[in-house]
């Protein structure tokens, strides 16, 4: 379990997560990547958000 950056919420992380899955906060809806921590653990940093390449 981590705390979101933004709110301080609780993020539950599943068990069986892999790095660079997206998590996001109950509380505030952001959304985070899953690194992997030096405990063995997970970490979290802000998702990137991929805008619409409409070809331009």
């Amino acid at each position: 379990m981590v705390n979101c950056p933004e709110c301080d919420a609780e993020i539950k992380v599943p068990a069986d997560s892999i790095e660079g899955e997206i998590v996001t906060c109950p509380d505030c809806g952001a959304s985070y990547e899953l690194t992997k921590a030096a405990n063995g653990g997970f970490g979290i940093k802000p998702a990137e958000v991929v805008g619409e390449d409409w070809g331009q």
